[in-house]
């Protein structure tokens, strides 16, 4: 197992203390079981869908939830206490297991809407800039004439 130090990081740039975090944080999680398994695609140009396979987990058995830049989905599987049904496996190939899954999200993408069907927690994701930071047209006046304090009109150049 290797380990990264990013200390030199923090020593010699300012205001990119959260990246480092995050870089911690993907090289920890990376070390992770890998269950469940998933699959991030994007859906557009600020569009995107996580795929989480939970077979077995019902709807109220999941909890998704987004704060800040941290997007966490939780499974708590619910206790099986029927005694009247004894099961007997032969082979038992279903994980039926607590698990947490944590996605750093960029600045500025939301969660849209999560679906469950055939085992699959579909989760959507869109980047939504606000109005300040999107590229905006300038307008260039041309020939315009401007009065000074005195009342003297000069022509721009």
């Amino acid at each position: 197992m290797r380990t990264y130090d990013f200390s030199p990081l923090y020593r010699s740039a300012v205001g990119f203390d959260r990246l480092a975090r995050q870089l911690e944080s993907a090289a920890r999680s990376s070390q992770d079981n890998g269950w469940p398994p998933y699959n991030i695609e994007t859906t557009g140009e600020n569009a995107y869908r996580i795929e989480i396979a939970v077979a077995g987990f019902s709807p109220d058995e999941l909890n998704i939830e987004a704060k800040e830049n941290s997007l966490t989905v939780t499974g708590k599987k619910a206790a099986n206490d029927d005694a009247s049904v004894q099961k007997t496996y032969l082979h038992r190939g279903l994980a039926e297991r607590d698990f947490e899954r944590r996605f750093q999200l960029a600045d500025y993408v939301v969660v849209k809407g999560a679906d469950l069907s055939n085992g699959l927690l579909t989760i959507d994701l869109q980047r939504e800039l606000p109005e300040a930071l999107k590229p905006r047209r300038i307008e260039i006046a041309t020939g315009k004439m401007i009065e000074d304090k005195s009342g003297k009109a000069d022509k721009a150049a």
